[in-house]
């Protein structure tokens, strides 16, 4: 990009104000959202979901950002606050928290829609040029700054992100229809039977739950929406559908920069795909790489000493293939493979992992066998546990997904106790 090109560019992301809604309960995860927001599971082995949508702002000069909160939010605050208090405030950035707090006739959120009205006025007095709406709760990286420009030459009221994904798993998602010029001429959310994209057999185009609006035109609409009748309040449900062929209203394919091929995007809303979204980076060239310098996810850290491997005996030697390892961890004559590890996993004597997410701080007892499986925060695993060999067994004991990945939380092993998570 030219330089002239990146300081338009610039202008327009230090004019737009990005509000991430990071409140959902996130069900479909079952016990990793018991004590804990959907935006706060941990990912990756040293980050936390909402890290990827703060970090896309920040690498993409929005950093005007607010963050609003509802559903068991403590840890989700406290990674905030430790996390990314360096916006300098006395430059214009800042990352603001508005909680669910009954600002208007004493209600909760009750939709997207309306957490954004609820807080109408805080966005007035930021006074920004655009609006840059964001779900805290996937996976991808994004320069925003590009899909903000494109919006702005092409003289939208609204633009959508959208991204190809297979018709089977469309269901899910709000799917448009376009027309040669982009412009959406349908949307429909969560459909049972999403329309194929023209010329694109067993694709469909989905939402990414990623919309720039102008700012008067999301205010209009927003107050239009909270005076009808019977909305759910919904950008999805009710403005989108509301807004579609009466204003300008477009979708922004999101695209890899290798050619036509789709860019990496997750959404971990299950636990299957929360699973297979972290065991995919251990592969040797991942779609989402997390080494990229040019364009670093940032969180919070807690200083951590190295990983350590102990003990060098045959038949009890610590080591870990096509696996990650984070810091404060101790392999300690245990055996890992296909594994991730998060911060301050201690995994004794013969125990054997293969093919496991385990969060932090998880302790792993001496001579266990463990497969296929997600180990939530604080679990304290007894000695010789086995779990992923015996299915009958694995479900009287725990939450087994449909796709069979095992999920292992300190309930599920009679320990209620209530970690900060």
């Amino acid at each position: 990009m030219e330089s002239a090109d990146k300081r338009y560019v610039s202008r327009l992301t230090r004019d737009t104000l990005a509000l991430i809604l990071a409140g959902g309960r996130g069900d479909r995860l079952q016990g990793l959202t018991r004590w804990r927001a959907k935006p706060a599971v941990p990912f990756g082995g040293k980050f936390r979901i909402i890290d990827f949508p703060l970090s896309n702002c920040v690498n993409s000069g929005v950093r005007r950002i607010a963050v609003l909160t509802q559903y068991k939010a403590h840890s989700l605050l406290r990674h905030l606050y430790r996390g990314w208090g360096f916006l300098r405030s006395e430059l214009g950035e800042f990352m603001e928290i508005l909680p669910a707090s009954q600002r208007v006739d004493n209600e909760w959120y009750a939709g997207t829609a309306d957490a954004v009205y609820q807080n109408l006025d805080i966005l007035r007095d930021h006074d920004p040029s655009f609006v840059l709406v964001l779900a805290g709760d996937h996976i991808y990286k994004m320069d925003y700054g590009l899909m903000i420009a494109y919006h702005d030459e092409s003289g939208a009221d609204m633009t959508i992100g959208c991204i190809e994904v297979p018709v089977a798993d469309a269901r899910s998602f709000g799917v448009m229809t376009i027309d040669d010029e982009f412009r959406v001429k349908k949307f429909d959310e969560k459909p049972e039977h999403p329309q194929c994209m023209p010329g694109r057999d067993g694709y469909a185009l989905a939402s990414m739950g990623i919309y720039v609006f102008n700012t008067q035109f999301l205010y209009e609409q927003l107050i239009k929406d909270r005076d009808t009748p019977r909305s759910s309040h919904d950008f999805g449900k009710d403005i989108i559908p509301s807004v579609i062929g009466r204003y300008r209203v477009l979708a922004y394919p999101f695209r890899g920069t290798g050619g036509d091929a789709p860019a990496y995007w997750r959404d971990v809303g299950t636990v299957d795909a929360y699973y297979r979204a972290n065991m995919e980076l251990l592969g040797v060239t991942p779609a989402l790489n997390l080494y990229d310098r040019d364009w670093p996810i940032w969180t919070y850290q807690e200083q951590t000493p190295p990983a350590k491997f102990v003990f060098d005996d045959d038949g009890r030697r610590g080591h870990a293939v096509d696996s990650m390892v984070s810091g404060g961890c101790i392999v300690a004559g245990a055996r890992l493979a296909r594994s991730l590890l998060f911060s301050n996993v201690h995994v004794e004597l013969e125990s054997e992992l293969e093919d496991c997410v385990v969060l932090p701080d998880v302790s792993i007892g001496p001579g266990c066998k463990i497969r296929h499986a997600v180990i939530d925060k604080g679990c304290v695993i007894p000695p010789h546990t086995i779990i992923g060999q015996d299915p009958a067994r694995d479900k009287e004991r725990f939450f087994v997904s449909p796709g069979g990945v095992i999920l292992v939380t300190p309930e599920t092993l009679g320990q209620e106790h209530h970690l900060l998570r």
